[in-house]
Protein backbone atom coordinates (compact mmCIF):
# COMPACT_ATOMS: atom_id res chain seq x y z
CA UNK A 1 0.00 0.00 0.00
CA UNK A 2 2.80 2.40 0.92
CA UNK A 3 4.53 1.60 -2.37
CA UNK A 4 1.37 2.37 -4.34
CA UNK A 5 0.97 5.72 -2.59
CA UNK A 6 4.56 6.64 -3.43
CA UNK A 7 4.04 5.75 -7.08
CA UNK A 8 0.86 7.86 -7.23
CA UNK A 9 2.60 10.81 -5.57
CA UNK A 10 5.50 10.61 -8.01
CA UNK A 11 3.11 10.50 -10.94
CA UNK A 12 1.30 13.59 -9.71
CA UNK A 13 4.49 15.57 -9.20
CA UNK A 14 5.92 14.45 -12.52
CA UNK A 15 2.95 15.53 -14.59
CA UNK A 16 1.91 18.67 -12.70
CA UNK A 17 1.86 21.69 -15.00
CA UNK A 18 2.39 25.33 -14.03
CA UNK A 19 -0.52 27.74 -14.26
CA UNK A 20 -0.83 29.85 -17.40
CA UNK A 21 -0.88 33.00 -15.26
CA UNK A 22 2.47 32.05 -13.78
CA UNK A 23 3.94 31.57 -17.25
CA UNK A 24 2.60 34.94 -18.40
CA UNK A 25 4.19 36.57 -15.35
CA UNK A 26 7.53 34.93 -16.19
CA UNK A 27 7.36 36.15 -19.79
CA UNK A 28 6.53 39.68 -18.62
CA UNK A 29 9.40 39.72 -16.14
CA UNK A 30 11.95 38.48 -18.67
CA UNK A 31 11.10 41.10 -21.29
CA UNK A 32 10.38 44.23 -19.24
CA UNK A 33 13.49 46.40 -19.29
CA UNK A 34 14.77 48.16 -16.16
CA UNK A 35 16.31 50.96 -18.26
CA UNK A 36 15.61 53.01 -21.37
CA UNK A 37 16.60 51.44 -24.66
CA UNK A 38 17.59 52.72 -28.09
CA UNK A 39 18.21 50.45 -31.06
CA UNK A 40 18.28 50.12 -34.82
CA UNK A 41 15.54 47.97 -36.33
CA UNK A 42 15.45 46.46 -39.81
CA UNK A 43 12.25 44.97 -41.24
CA UNK A 44 12.68 42.68 -44.24
CA UNK A 45 9.28 42.17 -45.75
CA UNK A 46 8.67 39.54 -48.43
CA UNK A 47 5.41 39.57 -50.35
CA UNK A 48 4.48 36.92 -52.87
CA UNK A 49 3.33 39.46 -55.47
CA UNK A 50 5.68 42.39 -54.69
CA UNK A 51 9.09 40.93 -53.90
CA UNK A 52 11.26 42.11 -50.99
CA UNK A 53 11.10 45.47 -49.22
CA UNK A 54 13.59 46.52 -46.52
CA UNK A 55 12.56 49.15 -43.99
CA UNK A 56 14.98 50.66 -41.46
CA UNK A 57 14.18 52.69 -38.36
CA UNK A 58 15.47 54.07 -35.08
CA UNK A 59 13.60 52.77 -32.05
CA UNK A 60 13.39 54.40 -28.62
CA UNK A 61 11.64 52.76 -25.67
CA UNK A 62 10.97 53.60 -22.04
CA UNK A 63 9.10 50.96 -20.06
CA UNK A 64 8.57 53.00 -16.89
CA UNK A 65 5.89 55.11 -18.58
CA UNK A 66 4.94 52.81 -21.50
CA UNK A 67 6.43 55.11 -24.14
CA UNK A 68 8.13 54.34 -27.43
CA UNK A 69 9.10 56.19 -30.58
CA UNK A 70 9.85 54.85 -34.05
CA UNK A 71 11.50 57.08 -36.66
CA UNK A 72 11.73 55.61 -40.15
CA UNK A 73 15.11 56.06 -41.90
CA UNK A 74 14.69 53.97 -45.08
CA UNK A 75 13.50 53.48 -47.79
CA UNK A 76 13.23 57.07 -49.07
CA UNK A 77 9.43 56.76 -49.38
CA UNK A 78 9.16 56.06 -45.64
CA UNK A 79 12.03 58.22 -44.36
CA UNK A 80 10.81 60.77 -41.81
CA UNK A 81 7.57 58.97 -41.04
CA UNK A 82 7.13 57.77 -37.48
CA UNK A 83 5.09 56.27 -34.68
CA UNK A 84 4.75 57.60 -31.15
CA UNK A 85 3.20 56.00 -28.09
CA UNK A 86 2.62 57.87 -24.83
CA UNK A 87 0.66 55.98 -22.16
CA UNK A 88 -2.50 54.74 -23.93
CA UNK A 89 -2.20 57.13 -26.89
CA UNK A 90 -0.66 55.99 -30.16
CA UNK A 91 -0.01 58.24 -33.15
CA UNK A 92 1.22 57.72 -36.69
CA UNK A 93 3.12 60.68 -38.20
CA UNK A 94 3.35 61.33 -41.93
CA UNK A 95 6.14 63.64 -43.07
CA UNK A 96 4.52 64.59 -46.40
CA UNK A 97 1.47 66.11 -44.74
CA UNK A 98 3.15 66.89 -41.39
CA UNK A 99 0.15 65.45 -39.60
CA UNK A 100 -0.42 63.09 -36.70
CA UNK A 101 -3.17 60.49 -36.85
CA UNK A 102 -4.45 58.65 -33.79
CA UNK A 103 -4.34 54.93 -34.65
CA UNK A 104 -4.91 51.56 -33.00
CA UNK A 105 -2.31 49.17 -31.59
CA UNK A 106 -2.79 46.85 -34.57
CA UNK A 107 -1.50 49.51 -36.98
CA UNK A 108 0.99 48.03 -39.44
CA UNK A 109 4.53 49.40 -39.09
CA UNK A 110 5.83 50.57 -42.47
CA UNK A 111 3.29 48.43 -44.30
CA UNK A 112 4.78 45.22 -42.85
CA UNK A 113 3.24 42.31 -40.96
CA UNK A 114 4.68 43.72 -37.72
CA UNK A 115 2.32 45.94 -35.72
CA UNK A 116 2.70 48.57 -33.03
CA UNK A 117 1.77 45.91 -30.48
CA UNK A 118 4.99 44.06 -31.35
CA UNK A 119 7.06 47.07 -30.25
CA UNK A 120 5.32 47.99 -27.02
CA UNK A 121 5.69 46.58 -23.54
CA UNK A 122 2.23 46.22 -22.01
CA UNK A 123 2.22 43.21 -19.71
CA UNK A 124 0.62 40.06 -21.07
CA UNK A 125 -1.00 39.56 -17.66
CA UNK A 126 -2.92 42.81 -18.23
CA UNK A 127 -4.03 41.91 -21.74
CA UNK A 128 -4.77 38.19 -21.62
CA UNK A 129 -6.13 35.47 -19.35
CA UNK A 130 -5.95 31.68 -19.64
CA UNK A 131 -8.22 30.04 -22.19
CA UNK A 132 -10.19 27.09 -20.83
CA UNK A 133 -11.73 23.96 -22.28
CA UNK A 134 -15.35 22.82 -21.91
CA UNK A 135 -14.55 21.45 -18.45
CA UNK A 136 -13.10 24.76 -17.29
CA UNK A 137 -9.49 23.57 -17.32
CA UNK A 138 -6.68 25.78 -18.56
CA UNK A 139 -5.44 24.75 -22.01
CA UNK A 140 -1.78 23.93 -21.45
CA UNK A 141 0.51 21.02 -22.33
CA UNK A 142 4.15 20.01 -22.50
CA UNK A 143 5.63 19.57 -25.97
CA UNK A 144 8.86 19.57 -27.93
CA UNK A 145 9.40 22.43 -30.36
CA UNK A 146 12.13 20.91 -32.46
CA UNK A 147 14.58 19.71 -29.79
CA UNK A 148 13.50 22.23 -27.13
CA UNK A 149 11.05 21.31 -24.33
CA UNK A 150 8.26 23.90 -24.16
CA UNK A 151 4.96 24.69 -22.51
CA UNK A 152 2.22 25.24 -25.07
CA UNK A 153 -0.76 27.21 -23.81
CA UNK A 154 -3.68 29.31 -25.02
CA UNK A 155 -4.88 32.73 -23.85
CA UNK A 156 -7.84 34.98 -24.60
CA UNK A 157 -8.05 38.75 -24.38
CA UNK A 158 -9.45 40.35 -21.24
CA UNK A 159 -9.34 43.89 -22.71
CA UNK A 160 -10.73 45.23 -25.97
CA UNK A 161 -7.69 47.05 -27.40
CA UNK A 162 -5.66 44.08 -28.57
CA UNK A 163 -4.84 43.22 -32.17
CA UNK A 164 -5.79 39.55 -31.72
CA UNK A 165 -8.35 38.26 -29.19
CA UNK A 166 -6.85 34.77 -28.96
CA UNK A 167 -3.26 33.51 -28.98
CA UNK A 168 -1.28 30.32 -28.54
CA UNK A 169 2.25 30.42 -27.11
CA UNK A 170 5.15 27.97 -27.07
CA UNK A 171 7.42 28.98 -24.16
CA UNK A 172 10.72 27.38 -23.19
CA UNK A 173 10.55 25.33 -20.00
CA UNK A 174 14.03 26.30 -18.82
CA UNK A 175 13.94 30.11 -19.04
CA UNK A 176 10.31 30.95 -20.00
CA UNK A 177 11.20 32.73 -23.25
CA UNK A 178 8.59 32.53 -26.03
CA UNK A 179 9.79 30.66 -29.12
CA UNK A 180 6.58 30.64 -31.15
CA UNK A 181 3.27 32.45 -31.10
CA UNK A 182 0.09 32.12 -33.14
CA UNK A 183 -2.54 34.88 -33.26
CA UNK A 184 -6.20 34.37 -34.14
CA UNK A 185 -9.06 36.63 -35.17
CA UNK A 186 -12.32 36.81 -33.25
CA UNK A 187 -13.80 34.18 -35.59
CA UNK A 188 -10.95 31.79 -34.85
CA UNK A 189 -9.02 32.28 -38.10
CA UNK A 190 -5.25 31.93 -37.79
CA UNK A 191 -3.81 35.29 -38.85
CA UNK A 192 -0.13 35.39 -37.87
CA UNK A 193 2.52 32.89 -36.80
CA UNK A 194 5.54 34.47 -35.10
CA UNK A 195 8.88 32.84 -34.38
CA UNK A 196 11.35 34.32 -31.88
CA UNK A 197 14.61 33.22 -33.46
CA UNK A 198 17.21 34.88 -31.23
CA UNK A 199 17.42 36.73 -27.92
CA UNK A 200 20.11 38.80 -26.25
CA UNK A 201 20.38 39.13 -22.47
CA UNK A 202 20.69 42.63 -21.04
CA UNK A 203 20.99 43.14 -17.28
CA UNK A 204 19.08 39.97 -16.53
CA UNK A 205 16.28 40.68 -19.01
CA UNK A 206 15.87 39.50 -22.60
CA UNK A 207 15.34 41.31 -25.91
CA UNK A 208 14.19 39.31 -28.96
CA UNK A 209 16.71 40.53 -31.56
CA UNK A 210 15.43 38.43 -34.46
CA UNK A 211 11.81 37.56 -35.09
CA UNK A 212 9.87 36.25 -38.07
CA UNK A 213 6.19 36.96 -38.68
CA UNK A 214 4.38 34.76 -41.20
CA UNK A 215 1.11 36.04 -42.65
CA UNK A 216 -1.24 33.05 -42.51
CA UNK A 217 -4.11 34.95 -44.14
CA UNK A 218 -2.26 36.10 -47.25
CA UNK A 219 -0.02 33.14 -47.98
CA UNK A 220 3.53 33.79 -49.09
CA UNK A 221 3.96 37.00 -47.08
CA UNK A 222 6.36 37.26 -44.16
CA UNK A 223 8.37 39.86 -42.24
CA UNK A 224 11.71 39.41 -40.47
CA UNK A 225 12.53 41.87 -37.66
CA UNK A 226 16.19 42.34 -36.66
CA UNK A 227 17.38 44.57 -33.80
CA UNK A 228 20.97 45.79 -33.40
CA UNK A 229 23.01 48.63 -31.91
CA UNK A 230 21.26 48.43 -28.56
CA UNK A 231 22.04 51.25 -26.10
CA UNK A 232 20.77 51.46 -22.52
CA UNK A 233 21.69 55.08 -21.88
CA UNK A 234 18.95 57.16 -20.28
CA UNK A 235 16.89 58.93 -22.91
CA UNK A 236 15.88 62.57 -22.75
CA UNK A 237 12.22 63.14 -21.91
CA UNK A 238 11.92 65.35 -25.00
CA UNK A 239 12.39 62.31 -27.27
CA UNK A 240 8.93 61.00 -26.47
CA UNK A 241 7.07 64.03 -27.82
CA UNK A 242 5.37 65.05 -31.05
CA UNK A 243 7.69 68.03 -31.30
CA UNK A 244 10.79 65.80 -31.31
CA UNK A 245 9.34 63.52 -34.01
CA UNK A 246 8.48 66.50 -36.19
CA UNK A 247 11.96 67.95 -35.73
CA UNK A 248 13.94 64.79 -36.60
CA UNK A 249 11.71 64.20 -39.62
CA UNK A 250 12.72 67.47 -41.31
Amino acid sequence: MKSSLCICFLALTTFALPSVNMLLEKVDFNQNMTSDIKARVVLTQKKADQGTKITEMNYYRRDEDNSFLIVMTAPPSEKGNGYLRIDDNFWMYRKNTRTFQHVNRDESIGGSDATAQDFETRNLTELYKPATDSAGNQIISEEMLGKIPVYKFEVVAQVNDVAYPRKTYWVRKDNYLPLKEQAYSGSGTLMITAYYLNYTEIRGRYVPVKQMYIDEFEKGNKTIVEISGISLKKLDDAIFTKAYLENVSK
